[in-house]
């Protein structure tokens, strides 16, 4: 399901015009990605939590050339289900 599906199946459920479900499904993503911009978890209880983890600097090695490589530190987004979605698919 990409973007413009899960907009329409929003739309469906909720009752809403597509553009309304844009609006909301817009607004969700921004949120998230704002709090998580400033360091904060995001947990919604039942679908799951947001939050950013920090992955150390480690070395690396070019498959092509088998020359070893450092790879910076950085930070990533991370998702952890929460119980109810976790035991939907299962």
């Amino acid at each position: 399901m990409n973007k413009t599906e899960f907009i329409g199946a929003v739309a469906a459920k909720a009752g809403l015009s597509k553009v309304d479900a844009k609006k909301a499904v817009d607004a969700f993503i921004d949120t998230v990605a704002s709090e998580l911009k400033a360091g904060e978890k995001v947990a919604i209880l039942g679908f799951g939590s947001f939050s950013v983890a920090e992955k150390a600097a480690r070395k690396g090695v070019n498959p092509r050339t088998k020359a070893i490589i450092d790879i910076p530190a950085r930070k990533s987004v991370k998702f952890k289900a929460g119980a109810e979605l976790a035991n939907v698919v299962k």
